[in-house]
């Protein structure tokens, strides 16, 4: 039972409910709220003797009350710095100062979960719910990213097909359809390429020009078909997929799935906003309504894409002199591979005389595709697996967090006869994996790859677990450099600066709705090297930003003197 806070003034007393006055009755209730962040169950008060002047009495009390509830105030409202405190000489300063964290009355409502374990001594530092299950959010990376090195090989590369019925003839004519056979490769893309999004398509053109291809009589296909399935991942919410975050999963994707956008405003006032896509492209229509506001107007831009469509509404409006940046998902990643492969191949001097075509699983249930009867052409390999991680991991790119596990599941379905689809062939060798690394039955429960979906659950004590695995795996040098380091790059590039966690701090961040979570490696101030996993969910704080929730723990940790193994 809590204690009960007692507020006494006199001799008169009464439980909260009581009316020895409505003003006071008022101030009780303004004061319920703060109290109740003490963790307090009940309050009582004390009048003062009623003999004492009026005036004397409220203002004694309202200064006594003051007293009481400011240093509560002050606390939760000015920003939590990491560099607050001394660092912890000995373990149980140091568990001290993270249950002290974990405790703050802002976090009253919400539900934590932390684990923290030496990988020299292999002893626990510290653990709060470490078997309780939470939203991980893009933690779940972790584990798609350790998938794919165990099971793949950091050496792997994604193979592309460009397949005809023949080969072209003497002129460099192909007389058949050129079909696209993506197998998920991610990295056509920008990112891959010096950020230049014009160049994404060159090395599969360059492929096709050295095949002796100068003109395309029949059709250009994109074919998806090589993944089965729907191209999300199970338990994306709808409201996400129109989003960068949210893009569609293919076998044949570029540039992410997705179009950046750049708006300017007009002019003057009245003047509609300017859009600038990148890549530059036709694929998507645009429905602009957004409109230049005068100097100190409102800036906001909205998106709106109807899910099966590629046409995108824009409201809103910009003062003059500003621009906004955004991004938008593409509808149909296969038709849109080969709409941009043509404009290329045409820049090369090879025409298309046919037309674009995608084909996805479904289609080829009805009409497969017939190996025997094609000759491959032409084909490229992505880059390895070791650099897709990498960037899945940097960046926390939800589209190859998927791809990868596909990649996985498309290796794997042919031996696992009960997977519908080649998503849960690949969650099927995700639950292999776990349990080869030691993670227990039942603290792992994924229904997709980037940890987007409402539904995935795991432990920390699953993370730690696999954290500590993969630091003995013959691919730990790969897993560990691809996570983000705080203070240099990734989505940890502008956090923990200028304290002892900046350039040791190696984790890997998640964030949806409620929900924020952080796992890696951190090194102490004494040389000991730990694996640490914390999960923050049901929380939702606009007074505290991310840096303030979960940061001050790491920070604590790389600046710890003490040692696992001596209290």
């Amino acid at each position: 039972m809590h204690p009960t806070i007692t507020l006494s003034a006199g001799f008169s007393r009464f439980e909260r409910g009581g009316s020895p006055c409505k003003p006071f009755q008022w101030f009780i209730r303004r004061l319920e709220k703060p109290l109740k962040l003490l963790n307090h169950s009940t309050f009582v008060c004390a009048l003062p003797r009623q003999g004492v002047h009026e005036n004397f009495r409220w203002r004694a009390l309202v200064l006594w009350l003051l007293g009481l509830t400011f240093p509560l105030f002050a606390t939760e409202t000015r920003p939590l710095s990491t560099n607050a405190g001394r660092p912890a000489g000995n373990l149980a300063e140091l568990q001290a100062g993270i249950a002290a964290h974990i405790s703050r009355p802002r976090f009253a409502a919400a539900a934590w979960g932390a684990k923290v374990v030496s990988l020299d001594t292999g002893k626990g530092l510290y653990e709060h719910n470490a078997g309780k299950l939470l939203k991980p959010a893009s933690n779940a990376k972790l584990f798609t990213g350790a998938l794919a090195l165990d099971r793949l090989g950091p050496d792997y590369r994604i193979k592309t097909s460009c397949c005809a019925a023949g080969k072209p003839d003497g002129e460099g004519t192909l007389h058949s359809d050129l079909i696209i056979y993506g197998r998920g490769d991610p990295s056509f893309a920008a990112r891959f390429n010096g950020g230049d999004s014009g160049k994404s398509l060159d090395p599969l053109v360059t492929t096709l020009v050295a095949a002796g291809i100068k003109r395309i009589e029949g059709d250009l296909v994109g074919d998806e078909s090589f993944f089965r399935g729907p191209p999300f991942g199970s338990s994306w919410t709808w409201d996400d997929l129109q989003n960068y975050y949210g893009a569609e999963v293919s076998a044949l994707s570029q540039e992410d799935n997705v179009v950046d956008l750049v708006f300017k405003s007009g002019a003057k006032a009245g003047d509609p906003c300017v859009i600038v896509s990148k890549p530059e492209t036709d694929f998507l229509a645009f429905i602009n309504r957004a409109k230049t506001a005068g100097k100190g107007g409102q800036r906001e831009i909205n998106l709106y894409r109807p899910l099966p469509q590629n046409t995108v509404y824009i409201s809103g409006s910009l003062p003059v002199g500003t621009n906004w940046t955004d991004a938008v998902s593409v509808h149909n990643p296969a038709l849109w591979f080969v709409t941009r492969l043509k404009a290329a191949l045409e820049k090369r001097g090879i025409a298309v005389a046919g037309k674009l075509r995608s084909v996805n699983w479904l289609d080829r249930q009805a009409q497969p595709l017939d190996f025997s009867r094609l000759m491959e052409v032409a084909s490229i390999e992505s880059r390895p697996v070791s650099e897709l991680v990498n960037k899945m991991m940097k960046s926390s790119q939800n589209l190859y967090a998927q791809l990868l596990l596909l990649q996985v599941g498309a290796r794997s379905e042919k031996s696992d006869h009960e997977a519908k689809t080649t998503e849960e062939a690949g969650i099927a060798e995700l639950n292999r994996f776990a349990r080869d690394a030691g993670v227990r039955r039942g603290e792992l429960l994924f229904d997709e790859g980037s940890g987007l979906s409402r539904s995935a659950l795991v432990t920390p004590e699953a993370i730690v677990q696999l954290l500590a695995f993969m630091s003995r795996h013959r691919c730990t040098e790969v897993f560990r450099d691809a996570l983000p380091i705080a203070g240099v790059d990734g989505s940890l590039r502008n956090r923990m600066n200028g304290t002892a966690g900046e350039k040791n701090v190696r984790a890997k961040t998640g964030t949806i709705g409620h929900v924020h979570s952080l796992s890696g490696y951190v090194t102490t101030a004494a040389g000991e090297h730990l694996a640490f996993s914390l999960m923050l969910n049901a929380y939702d704080d606009a007074g505290h930003s991310v840096k303030d929730d979960l940061d001050p723990i790491p920070v604590m940790l790389a600046g710890f003197k003490g040692r696992s193994d001596k209290p």
